[in-house]
C-alpha cells in the first residue's frame, strides 16, 4: 500500500455504523483509521467525524485538476501583486523627489531639442514628452493617492490568491468579482491601443472568470449552490464507500498500522 508522505493521512469517522465500522480497527496499540487517500490504516483518532457526505473530498481525477487551474490562477495573482507593489513602490520614490526631478526635466529638455530636430523628432509633439510632462505636473497629492490606490490593489489581488490557492468558497466568489470588474477597464485600454499583450490578459481573464464561476456553479449558475453542495457530498460519499471496500475482498482485518505508538 502507498503512503501519504508529505501529504498526511486523511482519516474520517462518518455517522453511518456500517461505513464506521469499515473504516476503523482496533489494534495492540490503540484505534486505528483507514486513510481515505492511502487505504492504509493510520493509528490514533480520526481527523474528522460526521455523516459520510460531508466527509473531506481527497484531490484527485477531477477534483484534483480543478484545485490545480485555481492554484496556477492564485500563482498569476500573486505575481501581478507583485508587479503592483514594484509600481507602488516606484510612485512612492518618484514622490519623494518630485520636485528635483520636475526641475532636471525643465532644465535638460531644451539642451536636448536641437539634436531631437536634427534626427527629425518634434519634442513638442511626442507622445513620451507628453506622457513625462503630465506626470511631472502631477501634484504630491495626486501621486499619493495613486500610491494607495496601487496598494489596495495589491492587496485584493494578493487576498484573490489566498482564497484560490485554500480552495475557499469565499476565493472563488472574490476572484470572480475582482476580476470582472477589472475587465471593462482593460476593454478601455484595448480599445485605445490595441496589442498583443493586453488582449491576451483580457482572455485570460475572461476564461478565469468563465472557469470559476462554471466549474464552481457560483451565481446560481448550473444549478448553483445547491447543486455543488449535492455534487460535494456524492463525491465525499463516494471517498468514504470506496475506503470501506477498497480491500474487502482481499483481506478481513486492518493492515499494518502507520505512524508510531
Amino acid at each position: 500500500m502507498r503512503a501519504c508522505g508529505r501529504h498526511g493521512h486523511v482519516t474520517y469517522a462518518p455517522d453511518e455504523e456500517a461505513l464506521r465500522n469499515r473504516l476503523r480497527a482496533e489494534t495492540a496499540l490503540g484505534e486505528a483509521w483507514r486513510c481515505l487517500r492511502c487505504g492504509d490504516f493510520t493509528l490514533g483518532p480520526p481527523r474528522g467525524a460526521g455523516p459520510a457526505g460531508d466527509a473531506p473530498v481527497v484531490l484527485r481525477g477531477r477534483a484534483l485538476r480543478d484545485a490545480a487551474v485555481l492554484r496556477l490562477i492564485a500563482v498569476f495573482r500573486w505575481a501581478k501583486a507583485v508587479l503592483v507593489i514594484v509600481g507602488a513602490y516606484g510612485v512612492w520614490r518618484f514622490r519623494a523627489h518630485h520636485d528635483a526631478v520636475r526641475r532636471a526635466f525643465d532644465q535638460d529638455l531644451p539642451l536636448v531639442r536641437p539634436l531631437a530636430h536634427k534626427l527629425g523628432w518634434n519634442l513638442d509633439q511626442s507622445g513620451v514628452v507628453h506622457t513625462l510632462r503630465t506626470a511631472l505636473g502631477a501634484r504630491t497629492t495626486t501621486l499619493t493617492w495613486i500610491f494607495l490606490a496601487l496598494l489596495a490593489l495589491a492587496a485584493l489581488l494578493l487576498t484573490e490568491g489566498v482564497g484560490l490557492w485554500l480552495l475557499k468558497r469565499w476565493g472563488e466568489y472574490f476572484s470572480v468579482i475582482v476580476t470582472s470588474a477589472f475587465i471593462p477597464v482593460e476593454i478601455y485600454e484595448i480599445a485605445e491601443k490595441v496589442s498583443p499583450f493586453r488582449i491576451v490578459i483580457l482572455l485570460i481573464n475572461i476564461a478565469a472568470v468563465l472557469y470559476i464561476a462554471l466549474s464552481k456553479r457560483l451565481f446560481g449558475l448550473r444549478g448553483g449552490r445547491p447543486a455543488y453542495e449535492a455534487e460535494r457530498h456524492e463525491a465525499s460519499l463516494l471517498e468514504v464507500e470506496q475506503a470501506g471496500l477498497a480491500m474487502a475482498g482481499r483481506d478481513h482485518g486492518p493492515t499494518r498500522p502507520t505512524g508510531r505508538p
